[in-house]
């Protein structure tokens, strides 16, 4: 039976009221309970339906919702008896951190503030009950967009106390996006002031809290034990590697050809829909779909990039643009449709994310960029075993959505579009004109400034490499033969339509050990590289002319660049 597609919807309650689509994930209600872990964490994907799965379960639960069994009539939850039962008869707290995205920690700690001085104000009508002390009610007026850390970090803590002492119960606490402000943090500069807050927050929260039963957290990221759940060891962490609750967040092939189907859609439709959307395995089922681009391809009937637009995707581009050269020639083959293999993590580590592969690999696969296609267990000479993971892109939508990316770090100056054409003309004097005014407005752009040693240019043409992958991805094949440091990073454009020009380049930076005193020295010898190490040739053997392939030397000094042409 066709239904209104509501996009962007998180309320449970909304969503069975006005009768809107909903795939059932009550399913979800019966296994935490009966599972009764004490503490959840569940990561998963922005917009894979964790925030109305937390307010589904607020619904379930809260005593505000007593009653209300109507909203879960006809779902798997209402077919158990013992389910039905606890329904509206449990003090909840349900807060959200999605919000609290700032650029300081003090605005950070201040918003954080303000939502804990909601939820207070939401209580306020506890004070009248005469068991209140004055000193509860001194700490309750406390509670407010200025107290400082100690109030703040215990004020959760003491509200289920006096929830408990009112209702006769243990309160059931649910957050969602508990990661969100420690991401913001990472990008901002402020990680360690909020590890430690966030710390101490969640240890009185869910760990020496006498009146909490029980609690979930939802977010993207396990954050790395040590940062934040050090002393959280009653936590039970569900990853998209875990088996548990698998088919709780996403939607399923099934759901979403059922879907398709009871809206009217035909097969054509279920293949773009698996082209664009699929890909997605938690635990051990695949076939796990994006629920935000499914819901907005059944709305408007047409594929796009929903989900990779659904955010800036701030810290995705900076950790590409700013990663060293083992990233982004990893990247490159992810580009190109190839794979990786690391040994990839599960507790991320932020500030490893700048220094540490793997770890950003570790950070993709979490955040829903990367799948699993394939793992392994090795063994060292210790015996020590590790589980080393072979990683793609997830599907189509995902990789256009880095080709965008790419593409967008050099649109300031807009110069990157007349540089390309200039190089396929062979029109040296515009190549030269085109590359310095694009390295003067975006070379920074690839500088983290962090690490003894770094090379700002090898960083910046690793970046322009990956640009002209995404500028040229229908028309040439590109291949790389690199090496790491300074040393030669060769490039080749092979064209995919007869007749348009190959292209090999030879980038160096000046090296003056080598005699190199000007551009002009090092460019002439990145040229003689691409003479003496015959690189035409896998080309000529491809059927090119040898008069249609153009060879380049570019040279760098620091953001100077020189380029000459064979």
């Amino acid at each position: 039976m066709k239904r209104t597609v509501a996009i962007g919807v998180q309320d449970f309650e909304g969503l069975r009221e006005d009768r809107c689509f909903y795939v059932d994930k009550t399913n979800f209600i019966t296994e935490w309970w009966k599972g009764k872990d004490a503490v959840t964490l569940i990561t998963r994907p922005r917009r894979f339906g964790k925030t109305l799965n937390m307010s589904m379960m607020n619904c379930f639960f809260s005593n505000r919702y007593a009653n209300r069994g109507d909203l879960f009539e006809g779902l798997k939850v209402w077919e158990d008896p013992d389910m039905c039962k606890e329904q509206g008869t449990w003090p909840v707290i349900f807060l959200s951190f999605a919000g609290v995205k700032l650029d300081t920690y003090q605005k950070c700690r201040k918003s954080l503030n303000l939502l804990i001085a909601n939820l207070y104000n939401a209580y306020r009508w506890l004070l009248e009950d005469p068991r209140f002390s004055e000193a509860d009610r001194s700490f309750f007026a406390s509670v407010n967009g200025e107290m400082d850390d100690p109030t703040a970090t215990i004020s959760i803590s003491h509200l289920c106390g006096w929830l408990e002492q009112y209702y006769g119960k243990k309160v059931l606490i649910f957050l969602d996006e508990y990661d969100t402000p420690l991401q913001e943090a990472y990008v901002q500069g402020y990680w360690q002031e909020l590890a430690a807050f966030t710390r101490a927050m969640f240890n009185n929260t869910f760990k020496t809290n006498p009146s909490l039963y029980r609690g979930i957290m939802t977010g993207i990221t396990r954050v790395s034990k040590e940062s934040i759940f050090s002393d959280l060891n009653n936590l039970d962490a569900v990853t998209t590697t875990s088996d548990k609750y698998a088919t709780c967040f996403g939607f399923t092939e099934p759901e979403v050809f059922q879907a398709l189907e009871d809206q009217g859609f035909g097969e054509q439709d279920r293949e773009d829909v698996k082209a664009w959307y699929d890909g997605f395995t938690f635990g051990c089922v695949t076939d796990i779909y994006n629920p935000w681009s499914v819901t907005n391809y059944l709305d408007k009937k047409k594929p796009g990039t929903y989900w990779a637009n659904t955010s800036s995707n701030g810290l995705v581009s900076t950790l590409m643009r700013q990663g060293d050269s083992t990233i982004k020639t990893q990247f490159e083959t992810l580009l190109a449709g190839g794979t990786i293999t690391g040994a990839i993590d599960e507790q991320i580590i932020f500030d490893q994310l700048d220094r540490d592969p793997d770890a950003v690999w570790s950070f993709l696969l979490a955040s829903g960029y990367l799948k699993v296609t394939k793992l392994e267990i090795r063994e060292d000479e210790r015996r020590r075993r590790t589980v080393w993971y072979t990683l793609s892109l997830t599907n189509l939508e995902v990789e256009m959505m880095f080709d965008d990316m790419v593409r967008g770090w050099f649109k300031e100056g807009g110069a990157f579009g007349p540089f390309v054409t200039a190089m396929f003309r062979g029109d040296e004097e515009g190549m030269n004109w085109y590359m310095n005014r694009i390295s003067m407005n975006v070379f920074s752009h690839f500088d983290t400034g962090k690490g003894p040693g770094e090379s700002e240019p090898e960083k910046f043409y690793h970046g322009f490499v990956l640009g002209l992958m995404a500028d040229q991805v229908g028309n040439y094949d590109l291949r790389s033969n690199r090496e790491s440091g300074l040393g030669r990073y060769d490039v080749m454009m092979i064209p995919k339509k007869p007749g348009n020009p190959a292209v090999i380049i030879e980038f160096k930076v000046l090296n003056s050990r080598k005699g190199e005193r000007s551009l002009e020295d090092t460019a002439a010898n990145a040229l003689k590289q691409i003479e003496e190490k015959k690189y035409e040739t896998e080309l000529i053997a491809q059927g090119i002319p040898a008069d249609s392939i153009l060879k380049y030397g570019f040279a760098f000094r620091g953001k100077a660049c020189l380029i000459r042409m064979a």
